[in-house]
Parts: C-alpha cells; structure tokens; sequence
C-alpha cells in the first residue's frame, strides 16, 4: 500500500479507506498478508480518480466501476457544474486579492506570508471541493452560504474552535463519555454540523469522507479531529441509550 500511495500521489490513509469500503481492495497478497497491486488494481484506481475528479461520489463511483451505466447527459452536467464552481472560486480570490490591494491603498501594511495564504487557502479548498463533493453538493453548499450568510459562517468558525477545545479537555481528562456536560458538547458539536450541511445525509458524508482522508484541513490537525469526533459519537450513543432505556 505504502508503494502505491508513494507511485500515485495518494496517501496511505485513502488507500486504507478505500480497502475498508471495498472501492479498491488489492487482487493479490504476499504470505504475510501485504498487499500486491496488480496492473488492473493500478487502472482502477486512475478510474476512481477521474471520476471523482468529475463529481462524482465515491458510492457513484464504485456503482459505475461495478457496472453501472452513467448516462452522457449526467457526464457532461458535471462537467459544466465543475466549471461553473471553479469560476466561482476565481471570483471569490478576485474579491479577496481586491480587498488585499484596498488595504495596501490605503497605506495599510500587508505582509507577503498572508498574501501568499490567502491564494493558497483558495486553491486547496477548490482542490478539496472537488475531490470530495459532487456537482450537485456543490450548488447545495452555495447555496446554504447564501442562506446562512457570512457573519454567520464567521460566528460558527468562532464556535467550532471553542467547542474543540472543550471536547479536547474532556477528552484530556478522561471524562467517561455518558457524562451529561460531555453530552452537551456532543449536541452541540452535531447541531453545528446540521446547520452547516442542512442535515442533508449525503452531503454530512461527503464532508466526513474528507475529514478521514486528509492529513490537514485549515491547519487542523485531522487526526486529532477525528478522535474527539469518535468521542462525541461515544457520547451521543449514551445519550441515545439513555432515552431508549426511558
């Protein structure tokens, strides 16, 4: 697996991922149980990569793999849906790079490091966007933007900080999940997730595929972050064990 990740730029952890869902298991292995890829596992995995590079999600992508016949109508929709939201992404770094030059107009002083992570963040994220989410999502997620709004959006990312804190102290300090302030954070930690993606499942998906293969998201250390996401489960399971018992 390591040799793979290494000969097509993905990382170890998609490659597991991938096994765990049965989208990319290897044909062979060795008499101590590593995995050989063959020729064809190489091609398939090239296939999952187009495709999800077209919109697709990793569930359409395996049905597609599997045998499934995607009309060329859907292709070329996604096509377009792609084009549009990379020019949309080019305006949004438009829009940041002129509030960059008003500042450096008006005489405030910008330093080259946030010039260079304002670019930068937009083209990750415009990576990640499209790696992750399908054309449709992708029109959703404008969408509850332009309903929740940026001041909003600024309020949550405010929050989501302090509540990661908190769920790390917990965590920290061996606080058993069943706990009731535990479970207030985990209702929280949920709640937040549900205005982000309007509770629609597909979508949470999509965002908890990214959060298990990337290594780094906004500086944030994925790792960690989905530790205290397996805690919050853990408290949410006793919190629904509770009630059922009631």
């Amino acid at each position: 697996m390591g040799e793979l990740a290494r000969r097509t730029g993905m990382s170890v952890r998609a490659l597991r991922y991938y096994d765990e869902i049965g989208l990319l298991s290897s044909s062979r292995r060795t008499e101590g149980r590593h995995r050989l890829y063959t020729a064809g596992d190489v091609l398939r995995l090239q296939q999952i990569r187009s495709l999800s590079a077209l919109g697709f999600t990793l569930r359409e992508v395996g049905e597609y793999l599997d045998g499934s016949e995607v009309p060329l109508e859907r292709v070329i929709q996604l096509h377009l849906a792609r084009l549009k939201e990379r020019i949309e992404l080019q305006r949004r770094l438009c829009e940041r790079l002129e509030r960059v030059a008003a500042r450096l107009g008006s005489g405030e002083e910008v330093s080259s490091e946030e010039f260079i992570e304002t670019v930068i963040e937009v083209i990750e994220m415009s990576e990640r966007l499209d790696k992750y989410y399908s054309a449709e999502q992708l029109e959703y997620l404008e969408q509850r933007r332009r309903e929740i709004g940026e001041q909003r959006i600024r309020e949550a990312e405010a929050e989501w900080a302090e509540l990661m804190e908190q769920v790390r102290a917990e965590m920290e300090a061996g606080t058993d999940p069943s706990e009731e302030r535990v479970q207030v954070l985990a209702a929280r930690w949920m709640g937040l997730i549900h205005e982000f993606t309007g509770g629609d499942p597909g979508f949470e998906r999509s965002l908890d595929n990214m959060w298990q293969q990337e290594e780094n998201i906004h500086g944030i250390d994925t790792g960690e972050t989905r530790e205290m996401g397996e805690y919050v489960s853990l408290a949410l399971s006793a919190s629904n064990q509770e009630e059922h018992g009631s």
